[in-house]
């Protein structure tokens, strides 16, 4: 039997049944589709989904986005907030419409990420080429623009006929679903094919479930981890995200309990333990704590879990200086698995563990280290206490009207439910909540930092919120990320999705400015100033009113300028219900207690400023301690 439908009807149906199940539990794999239509899709895509919705409403739900790139961040949020087990896709008409995700793109794969992606492209048939917004190649019939997508998608095709279509789907589906291979999957969709008619095998649409499993380790490498761990005086836990994505945080806690292994995290793995338990010493690495990277700099055998060993979380090959350090890597993906010359334990987080846990038949390290790594992280948390409620000698520095970043952050973690989410993505908020942040539930810490796209903030809150629709979302975001997108606040006030935006104006690029004046630029570009008298952006602060565009939005705005002031605000937006924003003016020169470590940022070696030429001797000195971590694991 067969059914007459044409690509994109049969592609919007096709999604509505397909599904993922792990563990016994089993959800709907697509949670509707983001979109805006153009020429390239609205007579497509754009009917199938109109078609499908008075069918079902259920069945495929759209949301109309305001930006291309923020849709896809905000089915990526969605996608990492629940576990990738669920997603969206996003289409969009060809040209600008299609390219303009390439970016989101490109942060899915980085952070392995399922979204699929549904660019429009040129026309199949050539009849009139080049058509509106066609790129043309001399050298290639068979290039568009969304050739684009090919490096930035674990899986790419393109279908130049409705044959190619269940193909392209069942190899779409296989890559989603693959805790290995996914990220962004592209199939881009020629618009006179989307439009054309085709008799499709009704059991192309039949209920599909894609089973997510969970890896079991081998058994002789799961010994030899073991012995390695055994033979370790002072062994390191370092949690990344695989831990959450297999949802291995009880399994690591029970670990970390019966070893008395310390357990650091790197950005996307805080939150494997709750801030205050006695084995959690918080973030490692460039934006780590002092506590976490002391013991970095000693550890002997590093235990790394789900994580890719990223430069924030080595600090460039730095954080890990003993000589004679071990790496043991648990990941689901071999690649991860043998960096830094480790042993591969190629495995499910929570499964590994489990075994490991098994295999060392209740071997614990000695008590004294166990107590020196809780006294250090009990010294960093004084740290963050100060950090969060500055003393006098602080805040009477600040002009009037103005708070400390590390005050507005203390605020809303303190004032914020245990269940509630914390979103950011670029910035210095990044790396100020990756040391300070008191992690109380495994998902209320929820920051992009694999791509750090500025922008993100706000799409990303609308996709966690989505998710979530029992927890509060803050997004914290600064001017500068602001400025980028904030075009989906549009589409959390049409859907009416609570999002609590607390937006930090600071004048410029905070992050970078602090990184340029220690790279020896003095700030150069980075502050947001009219031009001066004398040629240079050294004028007056500029006259925008960020309060005034996110309530030109329909949104509503708090204005603080205390303490108190921010205090009240938050309570406020709690009780909101629905979009809400809390704007606040933070001192940027301000900026988050030193934790002792490094990252690689290439200095001019020839200059004529004496800045320059410091920070150039500066950064050479600080080369000296990369080390390239090749050594093999065992036979040392």
């Amino acid at each position: 039997m067969t059914v007459r439908l044409t690509v994109a009807q049969a592609l919007v149906r096709f999604l509505s049944v397909q599904y993922s199940e792990r563990d016994g539990e089993r959800q709907k794999l697509f949670a509707g589709c983001f979109g805006i239509f153009g020429h390239g899709n609205v007579a497509g895509l754009g009917q199938a989904l109109l078609q499908a919705e008075l069918e079902d409403p259920t069945a495929l739900p759209y949301i109309l986005a305001r930006n291309e790139q923020a849709m896809v961040h905000s089915a990526s949020a969605f996608a990492r907030a629940k576990d990738r087990l669920q997603t969206y896709a996003c289409t969009a008409s060809i040209g600008p419409g299609s390219t303009n995700m390439v970016t989101g793109a490109a942060l899915a794969t980085v952070n392995r990420l399922p979204v699929l992606i549904l660019p429009s492209d040129v026309f199949a048939t050539r009849v009139a080429s080049p058509v509106l917004q066609e790129l043309e190649s001399f050298s290639a019939g068979d290039v568009s623009v969304n050739d684009a997508f090919r490096p930035v998608s674990k899986y790419f095709d393109r279908v130049w006929r409705p044959e190619q279509l269940p193909s392209a789907l069942l190899n779409a589906m296989r890559v989603l679903t693959d805790p290995v291979e996914t990220g962004a999957v592209t199939i881009a969709l020629p618009q006179d094919v989307q439009a054309e008619a085709y008799d499709w095998p009704e059991e192309l649409f039949a209920e599909r479930t894609w089973y997510v499993a969970r890896p079991l380790p081998e058994a002789s490498i799961v010994e030899k981890a073991a012995e390695l761990i055994r033979s370790a005086e002072r062994p390191l836990i370092v949690a990344g995200g695989g831990v959450a994505y297999s949802q291995a945080q009880d399994a690591l806690r029970a670990f970390a309990e019966a070893t008395g292994i310390p357990v650091a995290e790197s950005q996307a793995g805080k939150g494997s333990l709750r801030y205050d338990h006695p084995q959690s010493v918080g973030a490692v690495g460039s934006t780590g704590t002092t506590a976490a990277n002391a013991l970095a700099r000693d550890a002997d055998l590093v235990i790394g879990i789900g994580t890719r060993y990223g430069d924030f979380t080595t600090a460039s090959r730095t954080a890990f200086q003993n000589p004679g350090v071990k790496f043991v890597n648990i990941n689901v993906a071999r690649f991860d698995g043998g960096k830094h010359a480790g042993l591969p334990v190629v495995a499910d987080a929570r499964e590994a563990l489990v075994s490991l846990g098994s295999a060392l038949g209740g071997w614990s390290v000695q008590r004294r280290y166990t107590d020196s790594a809780t006294e250090l992280a009990k010294q960093w948390d004084e740290v963050v206490e100060n950090h969060y409620n500055p003393p006098v000698e602080v805040t009477g520095k600040l002009a009037e009207g103005l708070l400390t970043q590390g005050q507005v952050l203390g605020a809303v973690n303190e004032l914020s439910a245990a269940s509630d989410v914390v979103v950011c993505a670029a910035g210095s908020m990044p790396g100020d909540l990756h040391k300070l942040w008191r992690t109380r539930d495994p998902k209320g810490y929820h920051v992009e930092y694999g791509y750090s796209c500025m922008g993100y903030e706000i799409a990303g809150g609308l996709g966690v919120r989505l998710a979530a629709p029992d927890r509060d979302v803050f997004v914290l975001v600064g001017d500068g990320s602001y400025l980028m997108m904030s075009s989906e606040l549009v589409t959390a006030v049409q859907e009416n999705v609570k999002i609590i935006v607390v937006l930090v104006q600071n004048h410029g690029f905070a992050s970078i400015g602090a990184l340029s004046e220690s790279l020896g630029s003095q700030r150069f570009g980075t502050a947001y100033r009219k031009r001066g008298a004398d040629g240079r952006l050294d004028g007056d602060h500029l006259p925008v009113d960020l309060a005034a565009n996110v309530r030109s939005f329909g949104v509503e705005v708090i204005d603080v300028a205390s303490r108190d002031e921010l205090e009240k605000a938050i309570h406020t937006a709690k009780a909101a219900d629905g979009p809400i924003a809390i704007h606040v003016t933070t001192d940027p020169l301000i900026g988050s207690p030193d934790n002792d470590s490094w990252w690689d940022v290439p200095v001019s070696q020839v200059s004529d400023l004496d800045s320059t030429r410091a920070a150039s001797a500066s950064y050479e000195e600080s080369k000296k301690a990369q080390r390239p971590y090749w050594a093999p694991v065992e036979g040392r």
